[in-house]
């Protein structure tokens, strides 16, 4: 299954604490169906100390969000929008919006 988001676009959440917020797409992960962003639902996490983190501690860290709860942000009309495909003569597949029409790429 296609998630038709990728790493960069901007989306808008559309569910949990999270809810209406926007964020840059940092990861994303097709075999679990999630994504991360940029700045949404901050995590801690407790590290022992090791050479990238010499104290160790308590970090905080984006953690992922289904796919599902979140919507694409088309940069066109700045719109949250449903992405479709749009197969040229050549062979060729690009992301186009569904509102205005406008490829993606």
């Amino acid at each position: 299954m296609g998630l038709g988001v990728r790493k960069g676009d901007i989306v808008l959440v559309m569910t949990g604490k999270s809810k209406g917020k926007k964020g840059r797409i940092l990861a994303v992960s097709p075999a679990a169906e999630r994504v991360s962003i940029e700045g949404i639902n901050i995590v801690k996490k407790h590290t022992k100390p090791n050479k990238k983190y010499a104290q160790g501690g308590i970090i905080e860290k984006e953690g992922t969000v289904h796919i599902s709860n979140v919507m694409f942000i088309c940069p066109k009309c700045s719109k949250p929008t449903k992405i479709g495909n749009t197969v040229l003569e050549s062979g060729k597949k690009l992301r186009t919006c569904k509102k205005c029409r406008e490829v993606l790429e």
